[in-house]
């Protein structure tokens, strides 16, 4: 029998398997093997960093976070975060074993020197095999703003409850406070911490009060009456205007059923007139009005329209790979009782502080919001820019008319309304306070912008405890508005 062609054919077949095989790893480890290593699931990205010094992480002209020498061989640095407790929404975490958060993730490659643009700078460099120094990240941050922000809200907060505040420049989409609060430092989960560092990571992470999660663009909570704002805009955007006339009943039947949504106070716009000018009825914050015009005079479908131009149902990227929590509105088969609770900011309605503050950049700034971001550049090792950002529009939530008119009801609410008493603070915006099912303590809010005449910062305060969102939010929001305007 000739064995000559069936061995042909086997070492052919052989043959093949080890082409495929050989074309299999130089995709793998030429084409795949930078989109495997930046990959967010790829925590050993972290790893090889620590042996060498990793870049800083500055605001304004302080230094956040810089890498220290251990004295060990392994790590033999590791990271120190000033204040720590204070600016971890911003610079995140950087561990041994769970990775990294924040900008430390979002800007790995440059701050460990990984990237190409570091790499490529000098050719002499390259060929002698020296490695590329890390660059620093310059953040938006306004330092003094920021800890007077999460002083505030510390001071400001109920016993084991969560807060948080963000101020953003409407013309430039940069942030210039992202305060949250609990918190923590992260220098104790830094490297240089080893098993007890991974032992308090895991401690915070089961933590009820999650502290490595930012409360300002990551976690979402009901906004109260702070989306009365949206609302609003729905209307204006629908064929009212600020001095229509609109429902105003002192109470008013959820659809569907014989349950009474009242108002928070009787008197005035909200004392059962039976109708008020819009104007007066935000002002005033009329509960019926608003879950009438959400549930039925606009109905679900116009105040989604509206709220998804705000942000609403997006995880928006503020840096790569960081992205905000989605804010929600109803869901799609909301009947109309769902609609009218969460058209005055409550039922199935949740939001982020972050996306509550474009909401009033949008009123303050033409109806247009600017995309917000973190980091403003990023140096090499001679000072020279390697990236830097470059302000652009997220979006237009209204039209100029519209938001001309918002912004005068987001004034009014301080001259003549729920927030009269912040007016001392020169700041606008909307009250918001959300009951929450089986717990004593409120959501609180204040929504808003600065200065009131000539707007250029937008704000969103949230905070838990008794009392309201004028008096307990307000407040804080106008100690961390003179804080960024330097008043």
């Amino acid at each position: 029998m000739n064995m000559d062609k069936p061995l042909r054919r086997v070492a052919i077949f052989g043959g093949l398997l080890f082409l495929g095989l050989l074309a299999q790893v130089n995709y793998v480890q030429g084409t795949q093997a930078e989109n495997l290593r930046t990959d967010d699931k790829n925590t050993r990205k972290f790893a090889g960093t620590f042996n060498e010094p990793r870049g800083r992480i500055i605001a304004g002209p302080e230094v956040l976070v810089e890498a220290v020498e251990t004295g060990k061989s392994s790590p033999k640095y590791g990271r120190k975060y000033k204040d720590g407790e204070i600016f971890a929404p911003i610079t995140g975490y950087f561990t041994a074993s769970a990775g990294a958060g924040g900008v430390e993730k979002a800007y790995n490659d440059l701050l460990s020197g990984q990237d190409k643009r570091l790499k490529n700078q000098k050719w002499f460099d390259m060929l002698i095999g020296k490695k590329a120094k890390a660059a620093d990240v310059q953040t938006t941050i306004d330092p003094n703003a920021q800890r007077v922000a999460f002083n505030a809200l510390k001071e400001g907060t109920a016993s084991g409850r969560k807060a948080a505040a963000v101020v953003m420049d409407i013309k430039t989409g940069a942030i210039k406070v992202m305060a949250s609060f609990p918190s923590y430092d992260p220098t104790t989960v830094a490297p240089q911490a080893g098993e007890a560092g991974v032992k308090r990571f895991d401690e915070l992470n089961n933590s009820r009060t999650k502290p490595t999660v930012d409360k300002a663009m990551s976690d979402t909570n009901f906004p109260g009456s702070s989306f009365k704002s949206v609302v609003a805009a729905s209307a204006l955007a629908n064929g009212l205007n600020k001095n229509s006339s609109v429902p105003a009943p002192s109470t008013f039947n959820l659809p569907g059923t014989n349950t009474a949504l009242p108002n928070s106070h009787e008197g005035g716009a909200c004392g059962g007139i039976g109708q008020a000018q819009l104007i007066q009825t935000f002002a005033e914050s009329c509960n019926t009005t608003f879950g009438i015009l959400g549930s039925q005079q606009l109905g679900k479908d116009k105040v989604l329209d509206t709220a998804r131009k705000f942000g609403y149902d997006q995880a928006i990227e503020i840096e790569p790979g960081l992205r905000t929590a989605k804010s929600n509105f109803v869901k799609p088969d909301a009947d109309g009782a769902q609609t009218a609770l969460a058209s005055i900011g409550q039922g199935s309605n949740s939001a982020t502080p972050l996306h509550m503050a474009m909401v009033a950049a949008a009123a303050a700034n033409k109806g247009k919001i600017m995309k917000p971001y973190l980091v403003q550049k990023v140096t090499g090792e001679e000072q020279n820019t390697l990236d830097e950002a470059k302000p652009k529009e997220f979006g237009e939530a209204m039209s100029d008319d519209a938001a001309g008119q918002l912004a005068d009801m987001m004034r009014e609410v301080v001259t003549t309304g729920t927030g009269k008493s912040l007016r001392r603070f020169n700041i606008a915006g909307k009250t918001g306070t959300a009951d929450i099912d089986g717990v004593e303590f409120n959501n609180r809010w204040f929504v808003g912008f600065a200065p009131i005449d000539s707007p250029r910062y937008a704000f969103a305060v949230f905070t838990q405890g008794d009392g309201s969102g004028g008096e307990a939010a307000g407040p804080i929001a106008g100690k961390i508005m003179q804080a960024v305007r330097k008043d």
